[in-house]
């Protein structure tokens, strides 16, 4: 039986659960049949995943092949209604939001055309040939300019979005290329009063290429990572290999199976870029003992045209290392008997919900034991999807940072980066023998705290199916990084 502070934290999440699927519910069902449907493949999406640990946490065990099951289905499904998404057409939603914004906007237009001719402008700092030139290529159908003001090497333009704001971004971006090449970039954002504005800069204002000095930087913290790789598996073989240089072999294959992970990671970040044309400096790998690494941070050195783009970039990367990480785990629990390399505590299992349930589904009662033997790649599998976790913590620049940017903007993600820094700093506190949530705190308050460049076109939201990806991917990273309770784990038979 659960206790009654675990039945309160059953009841919270399933009634957080209730009010997610609830909202995204009301915010789609203004858009018809293709808003239903969009919300429904969010839900498919997800639904394998909820009903796996809600059965797990009733003590049902699904076993291997049921959840092969589930996925395939919850995939086949997603595919079918994609096709059925496609079939109604998303322009349909495009036009609908264009008209509701048209709506409010011309109300206010003629009261905004006077102010335009009684209120004397603020001359920016572009030369006027090029101000004039700039005015000239907006529109009554695109984007109706009623004031200019300075804005550091450029100017922000306020007044009425008259379409889809994609159309106008392309239009508008289209015109001023024609008109002045690549000496200035266009950007389509929300003003802070929530109004869009248009702002257009130099180009010298783009990202710059990473320094010698930062490649260099780069490529020491990789020999420092592939090292501190060897070192941490090392320790987990029972020697230290700083004290037995000569047995560095005896570790590097499984150091190796690790850079396959990061590696999977890198390259998908790097397939999405090169696939839009994105260019992304060296990998910054950070070195630790205690796993190996914690990962990499990657800077983003071009202007990205939408947030649709920023998420595909932000997602490849942890989608392709964690599914890498997560078959490793899965081969290694099925290959894991008695005699395996590795002798873990079966405490080792309950520091991870996803990895204790996963493993409690391939092997059973052997949990019930104080050591169980595993394969090593049980560990290193655990090892990938941690660091993929970490990256997916909704800060900053990290990974988890920019897809909630991407689908949230970036007012949510300043909010959800506090909190982050928060909840690491309470974990730290709680937990001063485990030093990686402090570790991780430092890092996202000293380099990745500030946000990823805004979009070239702000306003466009990516759409539902990837939202649905969003959510999937944060959900996965709490159950990879939230412990079981010590009563759970002795009711699921995990440990003594």
């Amino acid at each position: 039986m659960l206790n009654n502070s675990e039945t309160l934290a059953t009841s919270a999440i399933l009634l957080i659960a209730i009010a997610v699927l609830v909202w995204g519910f009301n915010r789609a069902r203004p858009y018809g049949k293709i808003g239903i449907l969009s919300w429904l493949q969010s839900v498919v999406l997800m639904a394998p995943w909820l009903l796996f640990f809600t059965l797990f946490a009733a003590g049902i065990y699904l076993n291997l092949v049921g959840v092969l099951i589930l996925l395939v289905a919850s995939t086949a499904m997603y595919i079918y209604l994609g096709r059925r998404l496609r079939a109604e057409g998303q322009d349909v939603i495009l036009r609908q939001q264009a008209n509701e914004r048209l709506k409010e906007q011309q109300q206010t237009s003629v009261e905004e055309t006077s102010n335009q001719e009684t209120t004397p402008e603020s001359k920016p700092p572009i030369p006027e040939q090029d101000l004039q030139t700039i005015k000239g290529i907006f529109g009554i159908d695109t984007f109706f300019s009623t004031e200019t003001i300075p804005y550091q090497d450029g100017a922000i333009f306020k007044g009425n979005l008259r379409g889809d704001p994609e159309t106008v971004y392309n239009e508008l971006s289209n015109n001023l290329k024609e008109a002045l090449g690549e000496k200035y970039r266009l950007f389509l954002v929300e003003s802070p009063e929530n109004k869009p504005v248009v702002v257009v800069l130099p180009s010298t204002n783009d990202p710059q290429p990473s320094t010698m000095g930062q490649n260099i930087l780069a490529v020491i913290l990789m020999v420092a990572t592939a090292v501190s790789s060897v070192a941490a598996f090392s320790f987990l073989l029972g020697f230290d290999i700083f004290s037995n240089l000569e047995r560095w072999n005896e570790a590097l294959p499984f150091a190796f199976a690790l850079w396959m992970i990061l590696g999977a990671h890198e390259l998908g970040h790097r397939l999405i870029a090169r696939r839009y044309g994105i260019r992304l400096s060296l990998p910054f790998f950070i070195p630790s003992l205690q796993i190996g690494t914690f990962g990499g941070i990657t800077r983003i050195e071009s202007l990205l045209p939408s947030r649709t783009i920023l998420f595909e970039l932000a997602f490849a990367g942890p989608a392709a290392g964690g599914v890498v990480s997560l078959l490793m785990l899965v081969i290694g629990l099925i290959l894991s008997q008695p005699g395996s390399l590795f002798q873990v505590p079966t405490e080792f299992f309950q520091g991870s919900i996803l990895v204790g349930s996963l493993a409690k589904v391939v092997l059973g009662s052997q949990l019930e034991e104080s050591v169980v033997d595993v394969h090593p790649l049980t560990v290193i599998g655990w090892l990938g999807l941690v660091i993929n976790a970490l990256n997916l913590m909704p800060a900053g620049q990290l990974d988890g940072g920019r897809i909630v940017q991407a689908i949230y903007g970036r007012k949510t993600t300043r909010i959800t980066t506090v909190v982050t820094l928060v909840v690491l700093g309470i974990v730290a506190i709680i937990n001063p023998s485990n030093p990686i949530p402090l570790y991780w705190g430092i890092l996202i308050l000293f380099l990745q705290r500030s946000l990823e460049r805004p979009s070239l076109n702000e306003l466009t939201e990516p759409d539902d199916a990837r939202a649905g990806l969003a959510l999937l991917a944060l959900f996965l990273m709490l159950a990879t990084l939230i412990p079981l309770s010590p009563a759970l784990a002795g009711k699921l038979g995990i440990g003594l």
